[in-house]
Order: structure tokens, then sequence, then C-alpha cells
């Protein structure tokens, strides 16, 4: 019997993942759908409460858990219960779910209109016409008609004018394209 020399990794791409250090067949597990060939890497329980797992291609789990009724079995205050007990503890997570620096989080507003709103002290999800009633506000603080003399009351004023043209005009590009 011959020796082998090479091996039949022949070059770029590879043909067996990196580390590999035999050529032996790997072991799948198949979905458990009938008919399905694709890797059942994705367990599902077969009952409620119940240790045994099915073991599910990622459309087939997809498929099985559309319809999952979490709170079978249960009465409707149990259900309460239960959803509160696991909602308290997710109350961590929930705090986290919109960061302050990152903007509204949709994408509706830009970066200078997140500034302007930080300008006149609103938050990410103010309407216009909350933006509106904060600048009026603002601006009769403000206003060097009001405070003569006073630099630091001008500048304020001029950067209130500046964020509310921002969100003036934010506003009407959001109307035309509406229409």
């Amino acid at each position: 019997m011959t020796r082998q020399k090479r091996s039949d990794d022949w070059g770029f791409p590879r043909w067996r993942p990196y580390g590999a250090k035999s050529r032996e067949a790997v072991r799948v597990r198949l979905c458990d759908r009938v008919g399905c060939t694709e890797p059942g890497d994705r367990p599902a329980p077969k009952a409620p409460n119940s240790p045994e797992r099915w073991m599910f291609c990622q459309a087939h789990a997809a498929e099985y858990n559309r319809d999952w009724d979490y709170f079978a079995g249960l009465s409707a205050e149990e259900a309460a219960a239960r959803e509160r007990s696991e909602s308290a503890g997710a109350s961590a997570f929930r705090s986290s779910a919109h960061y302050e620096w990152g903007g509204p989080g949709d994408g509706s507003r830009s970066r200078e209109e997140m500034r302007a709103l930080d300008v006149l002290g609103l938050d990410a999800d103010a309407d216009y016409k909350t933006v509106r009633t904060a600048y009026r506000s603002l601006a009769k603080q403000h206003h060097p008609d009001l405070k003569q003399g006073d630099k630091a009351a001008e500048q304020r004023f001029r950067e209130i004018q500046a964020a509310y043209d921002v969100l003036k005009k934010a506003e009407e590009r959001a109307a035309s394209l509406k229409d």
C-alpha cells in the first residue's frame, strides 16, 4: 500500500475548515421535519415544560414556533403572574433599549436635528408642535430686547434661533415628502 504524500487541499479555497485534524466524516443531525435534508441545529420543545426536544433547521424552527402559545394551560392569573415575574428581570435590559446619543433609532432625524433638539432641551421623539412651543418659550426668555447688553443672552438666543431653523426646515422637508 502506498503512502499518501500530498493533501487533497489544493490551496485556496481550503476544502476543510481551519484547524481540522482529520479527514473523518462529520456527523450531522438532520432536521426532524419529515423530508427535510437541512442540518437540525435548533432545539424546540416537544411539549410545554418537557425536557425532550425536536431538532429543526432554521426555517422549520421558525414555522414551529410561530404558533407556539407560551401561556398554554395557565389560567389568566397565572399567565399574568408569569409575565410580571419574567418582565421584572428584563427591566435592566429595557432601560438600555434607547441610547440618548444614538438618536431616535429609526433614522428619522439627522445628527444636526438631534443637536438642535438638545439645544432646545427636548427629547428625540418630540413633534413639531412641541418644538415650536419650546422655541417660543426660550426665545422670550433670552431675547436681546429684554436683556439689553447681555452678551450671553444674545449668544443663547442665536443658538436657539439656529436650532429652530434646522428643525423647521426638517419639518418642511418631511411635509413636502408626504405630499
